[in-house]
């Protein structure tokens, strides 16, 4: 299990507990984090569960993958920081990860 800190864009955190195997999307959806869509239910077919992963956290996590580029691409705010966090699965290692969400999920 991980403790994630979702902050939102007008800097309102979320700590929550999110079960290892799950993505840090559904502990989103599980925990009613607002900010995090997830229109396609976590399908990587939208861009709307965007977050923003610091520096020092993205070598945690898996390389993104062809279709998650190319959600990025079409994300109105994305980044070089910009990652689906339905792509972003869950692990002990993540523990105290904190991430930032856009102002809106288009």
């Amino acid at each position: 299990m991980a403790k994630i800190t979702y902050v939102e864009h007008n800097g309102t955190e979320h700590t929550v507990d999110v079960a290892n195997g799950l993505t840090v999307m559904e502990g989103a959806i599980k925990n009613s984090i607002p900010g995090i869509d997830a229109d396609c239910g976590g399908a990587c077919a939208c861009a709307t569960c965007m977050v923003y992963v610091p520096k020092d956290w993205q070598g945690k996590m898996p390389a993104k993958e062809d279709m998650e580029e190319t959600m990025l691409d079409f994300a109105e705010a994305s980044n070089e920081d910009s990652r689906l966090a339905c792509q972003l699965p869950v692990t002990d290692e993540l523990d105290g990860l904190r991430i930032t969400m856009p102002e809106s999920q288009h």
